[in-house]
């Protein structure tokens, strides 16, 4: 969920990883939960957001670890703890998501609760570089479990309440986050309470989560391995460009999925190819009954075939390119940024408002991503324009962040670093969306994400890691500042040469069209 965790704000790093579990549980059409009975398990889901998102310790992570209850060393906490979430979150991403559609998301959501409790009460009790980096693999596990959380609700409701139950998750995640943040403020900055107590506060908190996870109602059906034969009705056909809709001409689904389909095409500007990849399989399937449960060799087969036709498509490559690159940096900045403002002001000498800028960026980024939709721009003209200039933007924000040693401009720079990224990630979910039919939604989304991960996991074993450069933070910061240069340069050439392109064509077209006269 969007929730922080230990090893730096780590909800920012898990948005990502959410943004992928609700696009795989948009594919889930049919409910087994009468209509007037969504509200139990929404309120009961949303209770579990709201308070395993109450964490008051969270901003203050770097300072608890740096401080007298655990006398860990910067380099310790740097280059050898915060490095694990990383790696354990990339090796359990993929098995995870498959065991929560096989499970039916229940055991993954309690999986999660548990981890998080003890994660926490290791963060209170345990002691030693080894036992926290334990702390640090079980963070990873409750972190790769977020999917679930996302993914429960459309499995025990009608596709109808999708858009409503979506708002009240998300919202229910935020607040619980926000609150959390204004919560640890008050009492590390007013009522003067020790980082320790923070930490009971949201141990207590975890395990009234996981206490009301159990009382959810286990799901009948999931994405693939359950999936129950549809019973509501649709449009049974194929978004085209001149808005018509025409029928498929074969199905194109696994045994037991419902073909219940609104797409657009992959790219507007080139020729779709969706059906024929699917032809082997609707002929190897279609005389099996229709709630058979799919081979699971099967399912494979068709996602690698699926993956290969999405990412056919430029527009769709081009987005899903910066989502990835810029992921990634943005899981580096907030995971390592504590170390940075530690760095500039140590928390043992001065008071610390790591909790008010959290809660003010949150705050600020869900105004910029609100905001959204009321931008007017020609998005497939210069959108790649767009992400250079914004991809520049947060390349200055990380490095006054690094070189500027005063920590209210490293509080500004860091809101700014944040809404700035809110803004674009919404931006670019939303263009891949549109580029996607809905069964490919998840794919995509998943495999942007475990890029990012990749690519995170390859970063920080060259520059954090102990076992490889272990560079200093402020040294990391730099670095991080010239990798979304890099991106914003990358996209500058390409939006550059396709603007040009463009209006090449449109001067070619304008100039061979037959000239009328009087």
């Amino acid at each position: 969920m969007d929730v922080p965790g230990p090893g730096a704000p780590r909800a920012a790093a898990a948005k990502a990883a959410t943004a992928t579990a609700s696009a795989a549980t948009m594919l889930l059409r049919t409910a087994r939960v009468p209509r007037e009975c969504w509200f139990l398990p929404t309120a009961l889901l949303c209770a579990y957001g709201f308070f395993a998102s109450l964490r008051p310790s969270e901003p203050f992570l770097t300072p608890y670890l740096l401080g007298s209850d655990k006398n860990l060393t910067e380099r310790e906490v740097f280059n050898e703890i915060y490095p694990v979430w990383t790696y354990s979150y990339l090796v359990l991403l993929f098995p995870v998501f498959l065991a929560t559609d096989y499970l039916r998301y229940k055991p993954v959501i309690l999986l999660q609760g548990f981890s998080l409790i003890v994660t926490w009460f290791m963060l209170l009790y345990a002691q030693g570089l080894l036992a926290i980096q334990f702390l640090e693999f079980f963070y990873g596990i409750a972190t790769a479990t977020e999917i679930a959380y996302y993914s429960y609700i459309y499995s025990v409701v009608d596709l109808d309440m999708y858009q409503k139950v979506t708002s009240y998750c998300r919202s229910a995640t935020l607040v619980g986050f926000t609150v959390g943040s204004v919560l640890g403020q008050i009492l590390v900055s007013v009522v003067d309470w020790s980082l320790f107590s923070l930490n009971v506060i949201s141990l207590s908190c975890v395990s009234v989560a996981f206490a009301l996870a159990w009382f959810l109602p286990m799901p009948q059906k999931s994405l693939f391995f359950h999936h129950v034969g549809s019973t509501c009705q649709g449009v049974n056909g194929i978004k085209v460009s001149n808005g018509g809709i025409r029928n498929p001409p074969t199905s194109s689904h696994l045994p037991g999925w419902e073909d219940v389909e609104s797409k657009m095409p992959l790219n507007m500007e080139e020729p779709s190819s969706n059906e024929p990849v699917w032809e082997s399989e609707r002929r190897l399937t279609s005389r099996k009954n229709e709630k058979s449960k799919p081979d699971r060799l099967l399912v494979l087969k068709v996602l690698w075939k699926d993956f290969l036709v999405c990412y056919s498509s430029r527009p769709l490559l081009c987005w899903s390119v910066w989502w990835a690159l810029s992921t990634c940096g943005y899981f580096q900045v907030v995971n390592y940024t504590q170390g940075l403002w530690e760095q500039v002001m140590p928390s043992r000498n001065e008071s610390i408002y790591n909790g008010g800028v959290e809660a003010v960026s949150t705050m600020l980024g869900a105004v910029a991503v609100f905001s959204v939709g009321y931008i007017k721009i020609s998005w497939s003209t210069w959108g790649e324009m767009t992400l250079s200039l914004f991809s520049l933007l947060i390349a200055a924000a990380v490095y006054v962040m690094d070189k500027v040693n005063n920590i209210w401009v490293c509080y500004s720079s860091y809101v700014v670093f944040r809404i700035i990224y809110m803004l674009l990630i919404t931006i670019a979910t939303f263009q891949i969306a549109t580029n996607l039919s809905m069964e490919r939604y998840a794919l995509v989304f998943g495999v942007n994400t475990f890029i990012a991960l990749a690519l995170q996991t390859l970063l920080t074993l060259i520059v954090v890691d102990a076992s490889g450069l272990g560079l200093e933070i402020t040294t990391q910061f730099l670095i991080y500042a010239g990798y979304f240069a890099f991106i914003a340069m990358i996209f500058l050439i390409n939006g550059t040469v396709g603007v040009i392109k463009k209006y090449r064509r449109r001067r070619d077209t304008e100039s061979n069209s037959p000239v009328t006269t009087a």
